[in-house]
């Protein structure tokens, strides 16, 4: 069994579906290192470059932001001296995200009651007058 451990950019971002742009600006701001180069400067990928793409996407589909990815990846490398730390990050992007799930369910809300209003209207249109004047109804 052959087992391919080297990817030109091409091949790594059809295997990733993360676009070649995106590949070098992570190259660029840190989030991937010590990419190979054949001596006429291809960028070689290897597996360790797979797992590592793989486990940015699952964290930006947890909505962390590349900083607080950066930040994981390092503590990836020691995830027993670092799990503190990580239990922090995570409970603090979960604090986030429960405070936007609050202000989309208030979002959803009004936007029902207006939808609402504006069935029930007989003249003008609540949803314009409630944007023009941002008083919520």
């Amino acid at each position: 069994m052959n087992i391919q451990t080297d990817y030109k950019i091409g091949d790594i971002a059809e295997l990733t579906g993360v676009s070649t742009d995106t590949l070098r600006y992570y190259e660029k701001i840190g989030l991937l290192s010590n990419i190979k180069r054949t001596d006429s400067g291809l960028r070689l990928y290897s597996d360790r470059d797979v797992s590592r793409l793989k486990f940015i996407k699952r964290a930006q589909r947890m909505n962390f932001s590349l900083d607080e990815i950066r930040d994981l990846l390092a503590m990836r490398e020691d995830p027993q001296q670092a799990c503190t730390e990580v239990r922090q990050i995570t409970s603090s992007k979960l604090q986030d995200i429960e405070a936007h799930l609050e202000e989309l369910t208030r979002l959803r809300n009004e936007l029902a009651l207006l939808l609402n209003l504006c069935q029930a209207s007989e003249e003008g249109c609540p949803i314009i007058d409630d944007l023009d004047t941002g008083k919520q109804v």
